[in-house]
């Protein structure tokens, strides 16, 4: 079979790996859809991401969907022919933080296309995966392949919003609005959000984030007086939602927040200061999110019973061979929000 591996930054090969047949509890799928993820971008323009360098060639990918073809022995919760969203976070389940019921935080956490393992842990941009029964969920008639392969990235959003808390009655600020920001905004309209504002500096993911459910959309960029309006009388906003992982960002969103207001701090970036007396005197929560474990579960039931559409997310879908093109257009927030690989 096929698989997209990187092997240095700019390095991005289509290779021969062999075929796996399931163990017991396992299956085997024939990949279809696999949607091209930030961190599966840094690894190909930079070879990593921060601290965590690739060591070896490892197999891109972890938003995939496919079509179950093989059964291990044991498996009777599934069938051939099913279609699948598949998670690719494999916990250890024995661990300290398992144990508790965090098994995003697993000691001995297994997660596909990840380079913090040595050796590394493959991922599932390949034409057949092998993967625990456990990891499959099965998709809906009629729901496409495009969005089951989306659940990934929504589950990381609606643990981001479970972290916020209740959201009745509450406005919510999301600060960066691509793909994990947009999906944030999805997240917190199906938990009874009462207003959502989008900020960001283009127009592009602005549009689609309107299109997704925010109510108004702000560039901050060219409208920065309408940014400072919501920091008007400490504050308007009841949560922030930060995806971009900017430091102006962040310390712009704790501005907006009323007293005793949320920050979830959801993007990734660099070590930031953070304006500590306003934390104080406002009573502010900062909260990180990471990862998911239960939500990829909610994730795909909401996508099953069309309570949310994640559709117009995708910007385009190109056969696997096409992988350079695929990676160099969603990295370009000018003109493409998901891209995904048919394979």
């Amino acid at each position: 079979m096929k698989a997209i591996v990187i092997h240095k930054a700019l390095d991005l090969r289509i290779e021969d790996r062999p075929l796996q047949t399931p163990g017991p509890g396992q299956v085997s799928i024939a990949i279809k859809r696999g949607g091209i993820c930030g961190s599966d971008l840094h690894y190909y323009r930079h070879g990593g991401i921060g601290a965590i360098v690739l060591r070896e060639p490892m197999v891109l990918g972890h938003e995939v969907a496919g079509e179950i073809t093989a059964l291990g022995a044991g498996v009777t919760s599934l069938r051939i022919g099913q279609c699948v969203a598949v998670s690719p976070s494999l916990p250890c389940g024995t661990c300290e933080f398992c144990q508790r019921g965090q098994q995003n935080h697993c000691l001995d956490m297994r997660f596909y296309g990840s380079a913090m393992r040595m050796p590394h842990v493959q991922g599932a941009f390949q034409q057949h995966l092998v993967a625990q029964a456990s990891q499959c969920h099965v998709i809906g008639e009629g729901i496409s392949l495009e969005e089951a392969a989306m659940a990934e990235p929504f589950a990381v959003t609606l643990h981001a919003i479970i972290r916020a808390g209740a959201l009745a009655n509450k406005r919510v600020v999301v600060t960066g609005c691509g793909p994990i920001g947009a999906l944030a905004i999805v997240a917190a309209r199906a938990h009874g959000a009462r207003e959502i504002i989008a900020v960001d500096i283009a127009d592009f993911t602005l549009s689609l984030a309107e299109r997704l459910g925010a109510d108004r959309i702000i560039n901050s960029a060219t409208h920065p007086a309408e940014l400072e309006a919501l920091k008007a009388n400490k504050g308007t906003a009841d949560i922030v939602i930060e995806a971009s992982g900017n430091q102006a960002a962040l310390r712009s969103g704790l501005e907006i927040l009323r007293p005793r207001g949320t920050l979830v701090q959801l993007g990734l970036g660099g070590d930031v200061s953070i304006p500590q007396n306003m934390v104080v005197a406002k009573e502010l929560e900062i909260l990180g999110s990471f990862r998911f474990h239960e939500e990829f579960a909610l994730a795909v039931d909401l996508i099953n019973r069309r309570k949310v559409d994640l559709s117009p997310l995708l910007t385009a879908v190109l056969p696997f061979e096409q992988a350079e093109d695929a990676f160099r257009l969603a990295g370009d927030r000018s003109r493409a929000m998901k891209v995904q690989l048919a394979f």
